[in-house]
């Protein structure tokens, strides 16, 4: 049953930042398109339009089929992964990770110039930082909650990386590598 939870939180997550994404890049495309900046707060948040090709920081433009490829094989390992949740902060990291990789993913096989070459749709402009996206904002708190639960030992099932070296003392009367 508990698993079964995790993976309702996993979902949840997922789906809900995933329509944020994608309904945020709607709403930018309707609403920015042939517009100056437009300031959110002052200097510190901008709205400005732009479309990339390439990955964070605009960087690999020329390799945009093969970040597809990651993207999908990414989507495709998170999932997999997701059978396994047995722990509230890694539900909530795959949640997120899911949603931003599909969020870019739709970007890159639905938009201009085709499938598998599709730009990236970004708005969101902090100064001396690469314009970015929902989609980015989620990559980004996952790889923050992910990191969370490894430099805890928690592992994706909600196991401490300690119990398994405690059930090796236990089995073996020998203390665990």
């Amino acid at each position: 049953m508990h698993r079964a939870r995790m993976w309702r939180v996993f979902a949840l997550v997922a789906l809900v930042m995933y329509a944020v994404d994608v309904s945020t890049k709607i709403l930018a495309l309707e609403k920015l398109d042939g517009r100056d900046d437009v300031r959110v707060i002052g200097d510190l948040l901008q709205l400005h339009l732009t479309s990339n090709a390439g990955a964070a920081f605009s960087t690999g433009t020329q390799f945009t089929v093969v970040l597809t490829c990651i993207a999908i094989a990414a989507v495709i390992v998170v999932l997999w992964l997701s059978r396994r949740l047995g722990d509230l902060v890694w539900a909530l990291g795959l949640g997120f990770l899911f949603a931003g990789v599909a969020g870019n993913l739709t970007d890159r096989m639905l938009r201009e110039p085709g499938p598998f070459r599709g730009h990236v749709i970004d708005f969101l402009m902090l100064p001396n930082w690469p314009v970015f996206n929902v989609a980015d904002i989620c990559i980004n708190v996952a790889a923050g909650l992910i990191l969370i639960q490894a430099f805890r030992g928690i592992r994706i099932d909600g196991t401490r990386t300690h119990d398994h070296d405690h059930d090796h003392d236990q089995a073996t009367g020998e203390p665990g590598e």
